[in-house]
C-alpha cells in the first residue's frame, strides 16, 4: 500500500493499518501497525531542531515506561543519507522487545522515525521495517514540512 498525505509518503504492507494525528498544534504523526503488535511510526517537525535532542526525548520517555531499558547510539545510511538515534532493548510483560529510532535532517523538515516490536516478532519484522524507512527516506527528498491536507 501506499501513503501520501501530510507531506508524508511511504509504502507499508497490506494488511496493516494506519492510525493519523495531523492535530493542528504540532505536525502530523502517522503510525502503521503489523497484525502481530510491532508498529513503525513517522513524525515531521520544525527545521532547524537538533535531531539528537529529539531522539534523545523518546529515549526519556521510554525510560520514564521502562526502567531497565538499555539504549545506545545507534545510525544507518539509506539512500545516502544519514539517519541517527539509538536502538533500545526492554522488558514489557515479561517479554523482551526491540525499538530503534531514527532521525532524518533535511533543509525543511526534521523527521523522526519511531519502530518497536516483541523480540519474537523482530527477526521477521524488523526487514518490512527497513523496506518502510527506505521507501520514506527516498520519497522525502521532494517533500517539505508536513502540512495538513
Amino acid at each position: 500500500m501506499h501513503f501520501e498525505r501530510f507531506g508524508l509518503a511511504f509504502e507499508y504492507p497490506d494488511n496493516w493499518s494506519v492510525d493519523t494525528d495531523d492535530s493542528q498544534d504540532r505536525y502530523a504523526t502517522v503510525t502503521v501497525y503489523a497484525p502481530g503488535g510491532g508498529f513503525w511510526s513517522v513524525s515531521g517537525h520544525a527545521a532547524g531542531g537538533d535531531p539528537v535532542e529529539l531522539s534523545a526525548t523518546v529515549v526519556g520517555q521510554m525510560k520514564e515506561e521502562y526502567q531497565q531499558l538499555d539504549c545506545e547510539p545507534a545510525s544507518d545510511t539509506i539512500a545516502g543519507r544519514e539517519l541517527t538515534g539509538f536502538d533500545m532493548n526492554f522488558y514489557c510483560l515479561d517479554l523482551t522487545n526491540t525499538a530503534e529510532v531514527r532521525t532524518l535532517e533535511t533543509d525543511d523538515a526534521v523527521y523522526l522515525i519511531l519502530y518497536q516490536a516483541e523480540d519474537r516478532e523482530w527477526d521477521g519484522i524488523a526487514p518490512v521495517f527497513a523496506a518502510m524507512t527506505m521507501s520514506f527516506v527516498k520519497a522525502v527528498g521532494t517533500s517539505g514540512p508536513p502540512r495538513r491536507n
